[in-house]
């Protein structure tokens, strides 16, 4: 690609169920040098191990197949890299099917890389220590299903080097997706402290798409956002010096301003003066916006330090069975009606049946979000008990499902409208490996 003064990066999904088209209108008008697709949460990874320990051609995100049929023509024609972490836990699948789709829609000459390495569970043992529980992995006494570390640009600038078009990865750090492209185009050093800084506040600004162009942003009657049902997609106009253009497409609903680009900017960040990365601990104390037009923000001043000598690892766990039982109950005395509904629920799962795990317990309509966090007014006389539990076994949770359908005659006055489910469950925690101890892979496949 012939030198440019600035790179144009756009984001194509946010997380796994993502909605398509704002994608695809970016990919056909944004004049795009690169389109990332972030699709992995904590949650998501497992839930692909489990997948594939149940079919080895699976484990990757279940819309792939959707956006690389909608996408891969679109990208080839405009010359736009693809840079995605849909390959989930199974990154080599996903690469497969990839060229499977590109070969039905007969295209040629596309070089797709698979980068693997993230799954680090041999350096995970019984003694290996887990942050959020602060215990030992032996003492959770559950079976683990992986352990992911997450991996930076180095694990992704071989590929773009061999000339991918598409690149498909496991765990990746959601910002170091967008800073690949971007070091590799301006030929950032691996330890240009200050443009890594840089590149990743843009990564970060960008990685949860149409969260910095209104969507998770609108309130309204406080903060207005115009055509959100088709909100548009973000995209970067970055320089050499890590500075970037936030905007969207005109032609999209949504908005960019300082305000939604603050709220994004310090979205799950602990710290923003030390904002950790495989790549840099980034720096966004500094950082300065101003308007430049119309749903466009110049962001500056980001910075950065050396990076974490370790890596952070998702550790996921079978979770066991997640059990889900709902009953309504309306009129004068309904929050009333459906405590005690709740507590008779939770006496009978405890003295009864012996249940070994808490039983959560919200009033939905009343204090469903804050559980026993608040107290508000039982003023409310549309009220729906949802009772759930964490069960080791499906005979256990099914328990949980009996006892709240057996209400609609035992339990207080007027319920009604019962629904229950069980589905399977994951859990994760984190915990730190050397990152001398995890080597990156990469295949090349090609048409």
């Amino acid at each position: 690609m012939e030198m440019q003064n600035t790179y144009r990066i756009g984001t194509g999904a946010g997380f796994s169920s993502d909605r398509l088209e704002p994608a695809v209108d970016l990919i056909r008008h944004g004049r795009l040098d690169a389109i990332i697709f972030e699709c992995i949460g904590e949650r998501t990874l497992a839930f692909g191990h489990r997948d594939r320990r149940a079919d080895t051609t699976r484990g990757y995100n279940p819309l792939l197949e959707r956006r690389m049929r909608a996408v891969l023509p679109l990208c080839q024609a405009a010359g736009t890299k693809i840079i995605t972490n849909m390959g989930v836990a199974n990154p080599h699948a996903a690469a497969q099917r990839t060229m499977e789709i590109a070969a039905e829609l007969g295209l040629r000459g596309l070089k797709v890389a698979a980068v693997t390495g993230d799954e680090v569970s041999h350096l995970i043992g019984p003694e290996t220590p887990l942050q959020e529980p602060g215990c030992r992995l032996a003492e959770t006494g559950r079976e683990m299903l992986a352990a992911n570390a997450y991996l930076g640009i180095e694990a992704i600038l071989p590929a773009i080097d061999a000339g991918a078009d598409v690149i498909i990865t496991g765990r990746v750090a959601d910002p170091s997706l967008f800073l690949a492209p971007m070091a590799y185009y301006f030929s950032w050093a691996q330890d240009d402290w200050h443009r890594l800084g840089a590149g990743t506040a843009v990564g970060h600004l960008l990685e949860c798409a149409a969260q910095v162009t209104g969507g998770y942003f609108a309130d309204p009657g406080y903060k207005e956002v115009p055509d959100l049902a088709y909100v548009g997609f973000p995209l970067a106009e970055v320089t050499g010096d890590g500075a970037a253009v936030i905007t969207k497409l005109q032609r999209s609903g949504g908005l960019v301003s300082q305000r939604t680009v603050k709220e994004q900017l310090l979205y799950e960040v602990h710290d923003p003066g030390a904002y950790l990365t495989p790549d840099v601990s980034a720096n966004f104390s500094g950082v300065h916006l101003a308007d430049d037009g119309k749903d466009r923000v110049r962001v500056t001043r980001a910075d950065g330090g050396p990076r974490p000598a370790q890596l952070k690892v998702t550790v996921a766990f079978d979770g066991g069975f997640l059990a889900e039982a709902e009953i309504s109950y309306a009129g004068p005395g309904a929050a009333d009606r459906a405590h005690l509904a709740g507590a008779i629920v939770a006496e009978r799962m405890d003295k009864l049946h012996g249940s070994n795990g808490p039983i959560r317990i919200d009033l939905i309509g009343v204090s469903a979000l804050h559980a026993s966090a608040v107290k508000y007014p039982a003023l409310a006389q549309d009220v729906r008990l949802r009772c759930a539990m964490r069960a080791s076994s499906q005979s256990e949770a099914e328990l949980l499902l009996w006892e709240v359908e057996a209400l609609l005659c035992c339990g207080p006055a007027a319920g009604g409208g019962y629904r229950g489910h069980i589905t399977p469950s994951v859990m994760t925690y984190s915990a730190f490996v050397d990152r001398s101890d995890v080597q990156p892979q990469l295949e090349i496949l090609s048409t």
